[in-house]
């Protein structure tokens, strides 16, 4: 990495987090489809991360073939994590969500796909974090999280100085944690934050690294909405 770090994407000035964070717990924003709402009796039980509420997680036992474990919170429909688990057989990948309609859509991928790689957390990713060992984990992405606009609910936002203390404490040293947003205000803050952790180097060099889709990016319908104020920006950074 070079000694100067380009600019911040957005405005880099925010107020400060304070508080601990709340889960909003599993919503379902629309009827469930009938076949999708089956899978959660049939294949559900079979592919659910253990509930961390029992007692520490080992995802080594969840799939103890796995070449790699990664975790994707907050993976909206599952496209891209059905996707990438499509790409990677051989990576167990832990997806949490607490909208029940996305758990739907993700299981409604599994069963189509027939994959044998991805467990489920329909609820709060934070609580599976917890429970998870020290540098259990090769990767972890998040994907257009909420940017909880107003100033009085920043304190909403995933990305705060305690969360990414656990993250890095999950992370094996040399893993990867992406991080994408289309809103500038959400981008700059969290790279304040991320930035500000002495465990995680950011690999930007130039602009272009953090407005550029890495190669494996897979782009979901809810990208296509582009429902933000700027382009998608990604931030990658590894943990040292």
């Amino acid at each position: 990495m070079p000694a100067s770090r380009p600019r911040k994407p957005g405005d880099p000035a925010h107020p400060r987090a304070s508080g601990p964070l709340r889960s909003f717990g599993r919503i379902k924003s629309r009827v469930i489809k009938p076949l999708q709402a089956a899978l959660f009796e049939t294949l559900l039980p079979s592919i659910a991360v253990p509930d961390p509420a029992a007692g520490p997680i080992d995802p080594c036992a969840l799939m103890p073939e796995a070449t790699e474990v990664w975790l994707e919170i907050g993976f909206g429909g599952g496209e891209h994590l059905a996707a990438q688990a499509a790409r990677r057989p051989d990576v167990l990948i832990l997806g949490c969500e607490p909208f029940l309609n996305g758990v739907a859509s993700l299981l409604r991928h599994v069963d189509d796909g027939g994959l044998k790689n991805v467990r489920i957390h329909g609820d709060d990713a934070r609580a599976v974090v917890e429970a998870l060992p020290d540098a259990s984990l090769d990767r972890i992405m998040i994907l257009f999280p909420d940017p909880w606009h107003k100033v009085r609910h920043n304190k909403r936002r995933l990305i705060q100085p305690e969360f990414v203390a656990e993250l890095t404490r999950v992370l094996k040293p040399g893993g990867r944690l992406r991080f994408v947003t289309d809103w500038k205000d959400y981008a700059s803050w969290a790279l304040e934050r991320l930035q500000a952790s002495p465990h995680l180097t950011w690999m930007a060099n130039a602009a272009d690294d953090w407005r550029t889709a890495p190669a494996d990016h897979v782009v979901t319908r809810y990208e296509e909405k582009a429902l933000g104020d700027t382009a998608p920006l990604f931030l990658e950074f590894r943990r040292v």
